[in-house]
C-alpha cells in the first residue's frame, strides 16, 4: 500500500474516533466528522466549549481510529499533532473540510466554532479481510510529505 492509496481509503471514511488526554491525564474519546488532505492531514470542526478543544489546546498530541464500520475489516490507526487553524491556513483547510461536509458552512455561525488540522506522525492501515492480514505502517518525520 502506498500513501496515495492510504489517502484514497481515508477519503471514503466520514467519521473518526478522536482520542485526547484531559488535564488530569485521563483519556477521552469523541466521534468527529473528518476530512483528509492529500498530505494525510485530518481536518475537523468542534466548538471551544467541548472537552476535546480544551484537551487539544493544552496537549496537541492525539490519535484517531478511522474505518471499521462498514462491511469490511479495514481500519486506520492514526497518531498526530493537532493545531487550531488560523488565517490564512484556515481558509485552505476549511475548503477541504467543506468538500467532505457540504453542510459545514451552516455550522460557521455556531458560537465558538473552530477547525483543527492534525498532522500525522504515525499511521497503521490494517485489512483483516485478507489472508494473511495486510498491515502497513507509515512514519512521518517532520517535513516529509505524502510521496509514495
Amino acid at each position: 500500500m502506498t500513501k496515495t492509496e492510504l489517502y484514497e481509503f481515508i477519503l471514503t471514511c466520514r467519521y473518526g474516533v478522536l482520542g485526547t488526554i484531559s488535564s488530569t491525564g485521563t483519556p477521552q474519546s469523541a466521534l468527529v466528522g473528518i476530512a483528509v488532505t492529500p498530505q494525510l492531514e485530518i481536518v475537523f470542526d468542534t466548538v471551544r466549549r467541548s472537552r476535546k478543544y480544551a484537551n487539544l489546546v493544552a496537549r496537541p498530541a492525539c490519535s484517531f481510529v478511522i474505518g471499521g464500520w462498514g462491511p469490511g475489516e479495514q481500519t486506520v490507526q492514526f497518531e498526530g499533532e493537532a493545531e487550531e487553524l488560523k488565517w490564512p491556513a484556515l481558509e485552505r483547510h476549511r475548503a477541504v473540510y467543506f468538500g467532505a461536509w457540504p453542510d459545514g458552512p451552516e455550522r460557521m455561525h455556531w458560537p465558538g466554532i473552530v477547525y483543527f488540522l492534525v498532522r500525522p506522525k504515525w499511521i497503521r492501515y490494517s485489512d483483516f479481510d485478507r489472508q494473511p492480514p495486510a498491515i502497513h505502517e507509515f512514519d512521518f518525520p517532520a517535513g516529509i510529505g505524502i510521496e509514495s
